[in-house]
Formats: C-alpha cells, structure tokens, sequence
C-alpha cells in the first residue's frame, strides 16, 4: 500500500511541475508575440563618407516596461552612428504603441557590413530583430578616360602680416625688458634711486603763509573798490586759518566769542587780544549787518591782521626757497609797533 501511495504522489508531483512549465511557455510565447521589433534602412548601399538613416520600430503593448537597445557612438566596427534621433512615439489603436528610433550613420570603411541584430527586451523576455546588410563601395576611379599627373611641389602660402603678430610682441617685450635693464643699471651706477619719486615741497610755517596771504589781499584793494564784504571776508578766513594751524583751534568753524574764549588761556596772544577782537568783530558787522567802516577802519583791521600773525608767530629757521614777509607788509607791522610806544 505505501508503495502504490508514493507512485501516485509522486505522479501528482510530476503532473503539477509539467503544467507550471506548459503555463511559463504560454506566457513567454505570448510575450514574444505582443512585443516585435524592426530594424530597416533607407538605403543599404552608401560610398565611403556618405549617411544614411537606420529605423528601429518596436511595438508593444501599452504600460508594457521596454528596455530599448543603448546606441552611443558605433553600432559595430565599422558603423559609426552621427546623431541619433528623438524617440517617435505612434498610437496603433487597440491598446497597442509604435516606438520608432532613428540613427544617422555612416562608414568610413569599404566592406559590407552585416549589422548584428538589436536586442528589447519585454519584462524577462529579450526580442531580437531582423538582421540587415550595408555596403560601402569607394569611389570609382575611370582609369581609361582620366588623365594621372605627377605630385606638385609645395606652394608657399601667401604672406599674412597677422600671422607674425606673436614675434612682434615678442621684440616689443623684449625691447622694453633691455630698455628697462639699462635703466635700472644707470641708476644703481650713479647710486641713485632705483624707483625715482617727487620730492616732498617743504612745509612752510604757518605765520609765512598768513602773511603771504596778508599782502595778496592788500594788493588786490578790495574795500577801496567798494567790496567791503569781499574784504573783511578774506581777511578774516586768513587770520582764522593762521589760528587753526598755529594753536590747533578749530577757527574756520567758530564764532567770533568761541575764538577769544579758546584763545584766551594762550599768554601769546596777551598783548594783541584786543587787536584780534577788533578783526573778527569789524568783519561780522560787515558781513551780517551790512555795516560801511570808514576807510581807517579797513585799513586797521589789515594792520592788526599783520600785528597779531607777527607777535604770535612760532620761531623757525628761515625755509630755503621760501622768503620771509615782503618789505612793506614788515614795515606796516613796524609802524604799528612805533605808533603805539
């Protein structure tokens, strides 16, 4: 009895593993014959050089998950593709899709090639194509009626001036690299400078630049010209600039009163702090009252101008090149010194 029981089971067995093979068959067999694929070519005979169009269509199912042949540069030695194309998609009718591939191609090479078949594969199922054929002939050469001529001899181009640019730079550089060696070697030579560079002009003390400024404004006779404003105006922005750089007081940007105040700790201008208040305050009446001095009174304000610079003035060696107040302008502070003993 086991044994009639084990034959039988194992009948069963074999029966059920038949069945499951004849199922995997119908499925493959029916697989291959959803998917087809096609390969043609717009023309099988090219001369060497020459492009031609290769077609793949596949057809397949819809939501099938096709795995289409990679083509990058060479379909097969020999057989090198140009451009590929953009995928044309195709709508059969009936659930059905066309996919259509095309290669530009061409040979280099006078054979005749045998293009291997291409390969998509359908969920496990690989489909092979069609395989097809390509010549590639060379020219032909009429050896009867065409004349053959001995090789020629070199022909020089023509002269291209741009084409000797380069050595034109070259010679610039190198004539200014010599040029520029001799130079430095000059000035080492003679211990000079390597790198020449302007001398700083010597700065003048600030009582000689007030003073300079004093007699520019003299010279120009502003309040005998009826510009009273102009004068005092000057004359004030000479003194104020002199007190900024003599004693470090902001005096371009304060008032008459600020000036005396920040001045009035300074011994130096002890003797002439009336004459510098005389100044300022003459001026500001000129310029805000519109106030007309009696020609005196111009003339004492650019006395004091001179009288205040001259007695506050910081002891300095005489600059080279730079002389010290003019005669007349020392002769005016002189004259006041006179008048007052």
């Amino acid at each position: 009895m086991m044994n009639k029981y084990s034959i039988r089971k194992n009948k069963d067995i074999i029966f059920g593993v038949f069945l499951f093979l004849l199922g995997l068959m119908f499925s493959i067999e029916t697989i291959a014959q959803k998917t087809m694929i096609r390969v043609s070519i717009d023309s099988s005979s090219i001369l060497i050089g020459e492009q031609t169009r290769l077609h793949l269509e596949v057809v397949s199912d819809k939501g099938s998950v096709l795995q289409l042949p990679y083509l990058k540069d060479t379909i097969m030695a020999g057989i090198e593709i140009v451009e590929t194309l953009k995928l044309d998609t195709v709508d059969l009718g009936n659930n059905r899709l066309m996919l259509k591939q095309y290669y530009l191609i061409t040979s280099f090479d006078s054979a005749l090639f045998l293009l291997p078949p291409f390969m998509v594969i359908d969920a496990l199922v690989s489909i092979y194509s069609n395989v097809i054929g390509l010549k590639v002939s060379t020219l032909p050469v009429d050896v009867e009626t065409q004349n053959f001529y001995d090789i020629k001899n070199v022909i020089s181009p023509d002269f291209v001036w741009t084409d000797y640019l380069i050595y034109l730079y070259i010679f610039i550089s190198l004539a200014i690299l010599l040029g520029l060696g001799f130079y430095l070697y000059s000035r080492y030579k003679n211990k000079k400078s390597l790198v020449p560079f302007k001398k700083r002009a010597p700065v003048l003390p600030p009582h000689i630049l007030a003073i300079r400024e004093l007699d520019h404004i003299k010279a120009q006779k502003l309040w005998q010209q009826g510009k009273q404003k102009e004068y005092h105006s000057l004359l004030t922005d000479a003194l104020r600039k002199y007190i900024e750089d003599r004693f470090g007081v902001s005096a371009l940007e304060m008032t008459t009163s600020e000036i005396v105040d920040a001045l009035a700790s300074s011994p130096e201008i002890s003797s002439v702090k009336n004459d510098l208040k005389q100044i300022l305050v003459l001026s500001d009446y000129v310029k805000f009252a519109k106030f007309n001095p009696l020609p005196d009174e111009n003339d004492l304000s650019l006395r004091n101008a001179y009288l205040f610079v001259d007695s506050t003035k910081r002891a300095v060696e005489e600059v080279p090149g730079n002389p010290l107040p003019q005669e007349d302008s020392k002769e005016s502070v002189a004259a006041l010194k006179n008048k007052q003993n």
